[in-house]
């Protein structure tokens, strides 16, 4: 008999859901803001304003910091796997250990390769070649973003693969890769760390412009940026709710989980469509204590008819039932956060509607940037209530269906759980401490206006003085100011 909710299991999954929840906080804004650095420098080459440039180098130290943080996390996490889930590694290896080895090419070798043209090539490349560079750190990030997701909207719903002798044999790369959650969780985290980075720039740019400093420098990516989020912010959302009918098509625990939705029927046998606000489970878990529910809602949310019917936890064996209050509470935090977002947006359209965002005006709106600076944290929240509604919600699996989180772990004591714990806890600490150390020192020094700007490469070999009388003299090198 296969014991599930030991202490062990329970730590083992503590363990994992704190390396995957600090490591989640750095690669969005990774492959987020490299898309606003290509954009950047490409209105600098073609405006040739200096502010675009300044703007760049700027941001592009921020974006170096969370970068070097999410490589560390993310050694890390992988580390983990075969720490804490070796059965599982074992077992999922000749599709896992493939995707996983695709990510790292990508990240190790393909976006570190131009990532180091592009922090360091600044007047030692031309500009084409610069942005060629930004272009690839661009694509490469969203490639490893994309390779991530696939292995784990792999283990969200498993195609493709055959589970023989305690192992999944890949019987179709194509229906492995391209799963039905893929298909919608890579666009939705994608568009996520874009959310992320645009606020993330509001937000810094808000704190500059509420202590007065470069004002007429950052009033431009603020407002750039929000107007922005008044497009992305809705499209997120829609791809929220294309993802959730996918859930609930292919993972009904998940969904009912992530509702509160103990029952399909009601007792006259019609749907139970009514969607809970808020609710608490009851002592036994057979249904809530109570809530606030609204009718018809949960079925227009998943089914988008009236009156169809949505599986509750008592079309779930007891044993397959997840948990509920995480991925209940979790999910509504992700959801009011993105209408949040978007309220915010549209604060800035119509602020900018009325003139309120100019260069000269912009700093009269006290409470509007405060709440920049508010908003730049709640992405990062987000992300956070979102991974785990998608994690929580797939329990008691670690492989939806096909083997189970108690039969993916590995064998080890309480006493090696904790030290591993403990180690992991006091890692991700010190790298979440340094990054936000590093973080706000660039900040409270803001961006460099005295250094020059680069030209077209070669500034740093300088030049060579022509000859004015003797021509026969050889020409002098002139070291650049």
């Amino acid at each position: 008999m296969l014991l599930e909710n030991t202490l062990p299991v329970l730590l083992a999954r503590f363990d994992f859901a704190w390396i995957t929840s600090m490591h989640i906080l750095y690669p969005p804004l990774t492959f987020g803001l490299a898309p606003l650095l290509l954009f950047s420098e490409w209105r600098w080459m073609k405006t040739n304003e200096e502010h675009w440039y300044r703007l760049n180098r700027f941001f592009e130290k921020l974006f170096i910091i969370n970068f070097g943080a999410g490589v560390a996390t993310g050694v890390t996490m992988e580390m983990s796997f075969g720490i804490l889930f070796g059965p599982f590694s074992q077992a999922a290896g000749p599709f896992f250990g493939q995707i996983l080895g695709y990510e790292t090419i990508t990240a190790f070798m393909y976006e570190a390769g131009f990532l180091g043209l592009m922090v360091f090539g600044w007047g030692k490349i031309g500009k084409k070649m610069h942005l060629f560079a930004t272009a690839n750190v661009v694509l490469s990030s969203l490639l490893s973003a994309m390779w991530i997701l696939i292995a784990n909207s792999w283990m969200q719903t498993p195609r493709g693969v055959k589970l023989e002798n305690g192992s999944f044999h890949v019987t179709n790369w194509y229906t492995a890769i391209f799963t039905p959650d893929m298909v919608y969780a890579v666009p939705h985290m994608v568009v996520a760390g874009i959310v992320l980075a645009l606020f993330f720039v509001a937000g810094v740019s808000a704190w500059f412009v509420l202590k007065g400093r470069h004002v007429d420098l950052f009033a431009r990516p603020l407002k750039y940026a929000l107007l922005a989020a008044v497009l992305v912010v809705p499209f997120q959302i829609w791809l929220g709710d294309t993802l959730g009918v996918v859930v609930a098509h292919d993972q009904p625990a998940a969904l009912a989980s992530m509702e509160g939705h103990y029952h399909t029927l009601n007792k006259d046998g019609s749907p139970n469509t009514g969607w809970h606000l808020l609710a608490w489970p009851n002592a036994d878990h057979t249904g809530n204590a109570w809530a606030i529910t609204i009718p018809h809602v949960l079925s227009m949310l998943e089914t988008h008819t009236l009156n169809g019917k949505v599986p509750g936890m008592d079309s779930i064996a007891p044993k397959d039932r997840p948990p509920v209050v995480i991925p209940f509470y979790s999910f509504r935090v992700m959801v009011a956060i993105g209408f949040f977002l978007w309220f915010v947006a549209l604060w800035a359209a119509w602020l900018a509607f009325k003139g309120r965002l100019s260069i000269s005006s912009i700093a009269k709106n006290k409470w509007f940037l405060r709440t920049l600076v508010f908003s730049a944290f709640l992405p990062y929240l987000a992300i956070w209530t979102g991974w785990w509604t998608r994690e929580i919600a797939r329990q008691p699996w670690i492989v939806y269906g096909l083997m189970r989180t108690a039969q993916g772990m590995s064998p080890m004591t309480v006493g090696q759980e904790i030290f591993w714990l403990a180690g992991y806890v006091i890692f991700e600490l010190t790298v979440w401490g340094g990054t936000w150390y590093f973080f706000s020192k660039i900040i409270r020094k803001g961006p460099d206006m005295d250094s020059p700007v680069v030209g077209e490469g070669h500034e740093h070999l300088g030049h060579l003085e022509e000859p004015s009388h003797d021509e026969s003299a050889s020409p002098r090198y002139v070291r650049p100011a």
